[in-house]
């Protein structure tokens, strides 16, 4: 059966290998390692960017629309055309780092300390499931990536259905509510969202270990920053749905 990821730029025929490539020109987990760290540098520093500018008092919602669609764009060419990942993921970081930069920065103005909060929250979740992946406490079985993948695309389902809705003045109930089950509905999203670092690390080691192309280390760490920034971004929703509970 073919392996199955929450992530859809993380997929089972991303890493299957259609030729033979010499040893150092193959994918390597150190190598993907460093160019995840890479990756996250570009992000936060755009992010900072973007966050200075709003509270120079700048406009940054512009920015945020520009870079949250630019980076969307990029991201479908990535996951369609994974040799473009060296080029394009570094661009990618710098869009999606203006997007969270100015949604962080809003969010902050409302409730402050929240990012700090969420950015350390995010930390410590990769940290614990990596830590779960690597002692195997938790096994990306068929079963498990399957459930993943379901849990997952439901949530893309309610998310599209919500954006229709509000198209048409229609609030999804509960979904951006900060009473209980609004709270339980985000806490749902956040543990789906986490259980799909167990799902890239597995995905990543396949192909390091099945000797990918060296550029799928950019590709790999592209699909690691989309699971963690998905899970950045919920988790700021939740600690604010708390937050307006106060």
């Amino acid at each position: 059966m073919i392996g199955r990821s929450g992530n859809p730029t993380l997929r089972e025929r991303t890493f299957e290998r259609p030729e033979s490539y010499q040893s150092g020109n193959t994918m390597t987990l150190g190598g993907t390692v460093n160019k995840s760290f890479i990756t996250l540098i570009i992000l936060l520093a755009s992010a900072f960017a973007t966050w200075m500018r709003y509270f120079e008092g700048y406009e940054v919602v512009q920015l945020a629309y520009i870079g949250g669609i630019a980076a969307f764009v990029v991201a479908l060419i990535v996951s369609f055309a994974p040799k473009s990942s060296p080029f394009l993921v570094p661009v990618y970081a710098v869009l999606e780092g203006m997007f969270l930069g100015a949604i962080s920065a809003t969010y902050e103005s409302l409730f402050d300390g929240i990012v700090m909060k969420a950015a350390l929250l995010t930390a410590c979740v990769f940290l614990a499931l990596l830590l779960i992946y690597k002692f195997q406490i938790i096994k990306a079985t068929e079963n498990f990536k399957l459930g993943v993948f379901a849990a997952t695309g439901g949530i893309a389902l309610v998310y599209l259905a919500s954006m229709v809705l509000r198209w048409f003045n229609i609030e999804m109930p509960y979904l951006h509510e900060g009473n209980l089950i609004g709270i339980g509905i985000s806490v749902v999203i956040v543990i789906v969202a986490a259980l799909n670092l167990v799902l890239d690390f597995d995905f990543i080691e396949k192909g390091a270990e099945n000797g990918s192309p060296k550029y799928m280390e950019w590709y790999g760490a592209f699909g690691l920053m989309v699971t963690l920034v998905w899970l950045y971004l919920e988790l700021l929703r939740l600690l604010a749905k708390i937050n307006s509970r106060d």
